[in-house]
């Protein structure tokens, strides 16, 4: 093995200067780096946009190569998954998982234990950012029911998706920007590197990371289920506020003959802790059963009487076949739920429906909707909704078409007219249907990865077909109803995918100029200075490359270190004739396990408001399983990837 740099002095001399382009460029990121550390409030995209238009108008980048990010097949894929992810969360495939997940858990300890067997796999194969999205709400509701604060579990939740979006190529965004920026490389250098070396810079395979990432995972979830419960805080205030009162419906749910529930004891049921709701009575035939027992059985046919808040009506309106009895106008079948929302309406003096009964107000001929509950201050109403007489101020909670509340809102008939947040229905009976398709595409994605050009006809099976499939199977969730076209462009995260194009655009400047070339020999000469020995050069190599990956990953943002830093990573390796293999992997590790603050990954940021969070918890939890991971990480790095070229 040859070792270039292993005289200082003829180092120095050999070293090119850094061109006014490569100044340029580093004078521009780390002005991106330095504003996102001053100016919070500042949106990411905005910076990374903004120093993206000053390496192009500077002449450090062609405008082709600085839009060329925006049209690469990664951010074309992450938008995709993102759309996808939609489908499962509208046809209720979601909702279904969190029940099973945390249906039967008891204390906070179970819950995590449920948490961590379920969300690890799941994240391996979907995007973190929209999992944690689908599913903090869940976690939420169900700390709401048993009384634990949810700072308990939602630093875990984000941290579970994080470990386990390291184990295969589609888990986290950071591996798809990190194959995106290596595809570009190879094409760029083609022409000016060895053959053999070039493919030691190719894409990441779907299982590459999986020899890395597996075991990482495995050992932080083992940290959060046995050393992360006695770090987390217990915001206990949370609970407080979780169960705020607020204005008190009365509700009557009919039990029909496709409902899941029936047969189920109202305690295995969950109709006994749900949050802010309390189920008063069950009318069946001629027999009506008050005070509810926790053992009393659900029948086809039962009239369920709660009183309680709107959200949580709003959660019961969505289990399968429990719909509300007090109107029989009400929509039933789930393609025209689907298209209605819940809506408040506060009755005026003049209205003309005040002495009428619920049941006689004839709702959908009036309105076209149908009354799901009431509310009148100050009174308790009697136990048959469709029999109360409406008086003026009475609160009604209606369903009704997307339109109601524009046309509604300066009408006589209403004080007060206003949406209800979060209260679309789910589509259960695709719901089948949405986890099929999204099995089937990463299926698809698999085979493609490792059987490339199986399938001769077409690019069926291409190594590049992975955009387009996603692409596919969210047309066919469009197609089959699993999804309306104007909900797949609301969950595709502009943001992100904007930060991404431009943060592509950063490490490409680095890279053309020579920036990236000249810090990874400046890393290469300081590391050479020491007089380490051939087996310890490459591995503090190594321990550099991911400490500054992980340094910048937790003080800016992921997908941005891993554009900007995979040039450096591979100029390290060329420069000290090394395998670019290890460093590569470094970096993707690196830029993914963000545990520290709670700017380094979007799923940190997401659950701090509703966790109850200060930037101080983030790290109290987050030090020692960063740190564990990173010895574990550079061992299995430098024991299954060798530095030596072959």
């Amino acid at each position: 093995m040859d070792y270039p740099f292993e005289n200082f002095p003829h180092l120095l001399a050999q070293q090119a200067p850094l061109s006014p382009e490569g100044r340029i460029a580093l004078l521009v990121t780390v002005s991106i780096f330095l504003a996102m550390q001053r100016r919070r409030a500042l949106p990411v995209d905005f910076l990374f946009l903004s120093g993206l238009a000053m390496v192009t108008l500077t002449g450090v980048l062609s405008p082709q190569q600085a839009l060329a990010g925006f049209s690469n097949k990664a951010l074309i894929m992450i938008g995709a998954l993102f759309a996808a992810s939609a489908g499962l969360r509208t046809t209720g495939a979601l909702d279904w998982l969190g029940n099973r997940l945390l249906g039967g858990a008891t204390t906070a300890q179970s819950a995590l234990v449920r948490l961590a067997a379920t969300v690890v796999p799941a994240s391996a194969f979907v995007l973190n950012t929209p999992l944690v999205a689908m599913l903090a709400p869940v976690v939420v509701d169900w700390c709401r029911r048993r009384g634990i604060s949810p700072s308990r579990l939602l630093i875990p939740l984000s941290y579970l998706t994080i470990l386990g979006g390291i184990c295969t190529l589609i888990g986290t965004s950071t591996t798809l920007v990190i194959n995106a920026k290596l595809n570009a490389m190879v094409a760029e250098k083609k022409d000016l590197i060895d053959p053999a070396i070039l493919a030691r810079i190719g894409e990441l395979s779907f299982f590459e990371i999986t020899a890395v990432g597996l075991p990482l995972a495995l050992v932080g979830v083992a940290y959060m289920i046995f050393f992360a419960p006695r770090r987390l805080p217990d915001r206990t205030e949370l609970i407080e506020q979780l169960g705020e009162q607020r204005r008190d419906y009365l509700v009557e749910m009919l039990v029909q003959a496709t409902c899941p529930l029936i047969g189920k004891s109202v305690q295995n049921a969950g109709l006994r802790n749900l949050p802010g709701l309390f189920l008063i009575q069950i009318d069946r035939k001629h027999e009506t059963i008050t005070p509810v027992s926790p053992v009393d059985t659900i029948r086809e046919g039962d009239h369920l009487v709660f009183t309680g808040i709107v959200t949580t009506i709003a959660d019961l309106e969505r289990i399968p076949g429990l719909v509300p009895a007090a109107d029989s106008t009400f929509e039933t079948q789930p393609a025209e739920r689907a298209q209605r929302q819940l809506t408040e309406a506060v009755l005026s003096r003049t209205s003309p429906l005040i002495g009428l009964t619920v049941r006689g107000a004839e709702f959908r001929q009036r309105y076209n909707a149908a009354v799901v509950a009431i509310h009148r201050n100050g009174e308790r109403l009697t136990n048959k909704v469709g029999n109360v007489r409406l008086e003026p101020g009475d609160t009604l909670l209606l369903q009704t078409r997307n339109e109601f509340v524009e046309s509604q809102r300066n009408s006589r008939d209403f004080y007060l007219v206003s949406r209800v947040g979060n209260t679309t229905a789910r589509r259960h009976d695709r719901a089948l249907l949405a986890g099929l398709l999204f099995a089937g595409l990463i299926l698809w994605l698999t085979i493609a990865s490792l059987f490339p050009n199986w399938l001769t006809a077409g690019n069926w099976t291409s190594k590049d077909v992975h955009a387009m499939a996603a692409i596919a199977i969210v047309m066919a969730m469009i197609i089959t109803r699993c999804l309306t076209a104007a909900d797949a462009r609301t969950a595709i995260d502009l943001q992100v995918l904007l930060t991404i194009g431009a943060a592509l655009g950063i490490g490409e400047a680095l890279d053309s100029s020579g920036a990236a070339t000249w810090l990874a020999e400046s890393l290469v000469q300081g590391v050479t200075v020491l007089g380490l020995g051939p087996f310890w050069k490459p591995m503090v190599l190594l321990f550099l490359v991911y400490v500054i990956s992980q340094l910048f990953t937790e003080t800016i943002t992921n997908v941005a270190v891993a554009a900007t830093m995979i040039p450096i990573a591979v100029g390290v390796a060329l420069a000290g004739n090394y395998d670019p293999r290890p460093y590569i992997v470094a970096v993707t590790l690196a830029a993914s396990l963000s545990f520290v603050t709670p700017i380094g990954y979007q799923t940190n940021l997401m659950v701090m408001g509703p966790g109850g969070y200060q930037p101080r918890d983030y790290w109290r939890v987050g030090w020692p399983l960063s740190l564990l991971l990173m010895v574990l990480a550079l061992w299995l790095i430098s024991l299954l990837w060798p530095f030596v070229l072959r």
